[in-house]
């Protein structure tokens, strides 16, 4: 029977299209370093073809969206031992999410934007969903769930023009979901990671052991996001969206990061997850004292901090790592965390800053789109060449 390795070995097409990770990774560097310098023209009045509704969706469903489909069209062969998706239908699962960025910049207000769009996530979800249950993998049956969930999300904000509540039911739908993803996903590798860096150096104390209280914290979090899509200004989500932040945190501290400041490539992990918890805890005080905090904070805490950089450090540690690379940050690497982590946090001051508020968002637009020039730069030799050790 063959195994996953022995179907990577075995693949002798284009390198590019011999994992999941490779198109979809490179793909998601270079829409991210070109969607919000668009965003940034139209906000100026430089682009009439882009709006914020087009920003919104190309943040959730185009660059969000390949980089999930990388990272789980590469894991989830290793979490069922079924064959990957390589060669042609590898090739055909990314000329839909092509097709979708294209028919969305020319024409975002279609039926047949509507069509294309949506196409991508609910194929990549029936994938998903084929191989775990073929798979027999029911622990990540919430994982093709959630997948499922995003691409009908999606689908909803193709209803804008017929009802701007249920498109936008479907944006903050996309953005508890992934939300999920990263607490529930970056709670098994952050975790992992670490403790494997740590063991190699013989740590004393390693991260603390999964256990009722990580369960405890996953469903406080599913809970208070799910409040927040159903009614974003009732004040119980809100407080149950600050109880999510603070356990994510405690959670966080459990797994000793602070210890790892001497690579760069496991510490992002950990900068990456404490983003989360802010900003769980920044959306949640936004609907307590919407008057204090703005709504942009929390969202951008989490869409440009928390999915920015969880990303990065997720494409950055998966690329060398199938590529044959040391488990190292690099110069570049190193260049690509600090671009992105000041890029969100720009954001999320600039509200604060009403006088400053368009330097600052430019400012943040290129350090947090240049952190993505950077890794498609930096990384483009790695995805489009074979693995060094072939």
């Amino acid at each position: 029977m063959t195994t996953t390795a022995e179907r990577y070995r075995a693949y002798e097409g284009a390198a590019l299209f011999s994992m999941g990770f490779r198109p979809f990774f490179f793909a998601a560097g270079i829409w991210a370093a070109l969607a919000v310098p668009l965003w940034i023209a139209a906000y100026g009045g430089w682009l009439t073809q882009v709006n914020r509704d087009w920003h919104v969706h190309e943040m959730l469903f185009g660059y969000l969206s390949a980089v999930i489909a990388g990272f789980l069209l590469t894991a989830v062969p290793n979490w069922t031992g079924r064959l990957p998706v390589t060669g042609r239908p590898l090739m055909a699962l990314f000329s839909l999410w092509l097709a979708g960025r294209i028919v969305m910049l020319a024409a975002p207000a279609s039926v047949l934007a509507a069509v294309v769009d949506s196409a991508f996530l609910v194929a990549l979800s029936s994938v998903v969903a084929r191989e775990v249950i073929a798979g027999r993998n029911l622990r990540n049956l919430p994982v093709s769930a959630m997948v499922a969930l995003l691409a009908l999300a999606n689908v909803l904000t193709h209803f804008r023009g017929f009802n701007a509540d249920l498109a936008s039911f479907g944006e903050r739908g996309a953005l508890g979901v992934i939300a999920m993803l990263l607490a529930l996903i970056g709670g098994r590798i952050v975790p992992s990671f670490t403790r494997n860096w740590m063991a190699k150096r013989q740590f004393a104390k390693l991260p603390a052991p999964a256990g009722r209280f990580d369960v405890i914290v996953l469903a406080v979090c599913a809970i208070a996001l799910a409040s927040w899509v159903a009614a974003p200004a009732f004040a119980g989500a809100g407080l149950l969206l600050m109880c999510a932040g603070v356990l994510t945190g405690f959670r966080l501290l459990r797994w000793r990061g602070w210890t790892t400041s001497q690579e760069p490539l496991v510490l992002i992990l950990h900068v990456g997850y404490a983003w989360l918890a802010a900003a769980l805890l920044l959306i949640g005080a936004h609907i307590l004292a919407p008057e204090f905090i703005a709504s942009a904070v929390g969202i951008h805490a989490l869409t440009a901090g928390a999915f920015g950089v969880m990303t990065l450090a997720v494409m950055t540690r998966a690329t060398r790592g199938h590529t044959g690379q040391f488990l190292t940050a690099d110069g570049p690497t190193r260049a690509i965390y600090l671009l992105v982590n000041l890029g969100a946090a720009l954001r999320v001051i600039a509200p604060f800053l009403p006088g400053f508020y368009l330097p600052l968002l430019i400012a943040a637009a290129v350090a947090w789109s240049g952190g993505f020039a950077v890794f498609a730069a930096a990384y483009a030799p790695l995805l489009l060449r074979p693995r060094a050790s072939a």
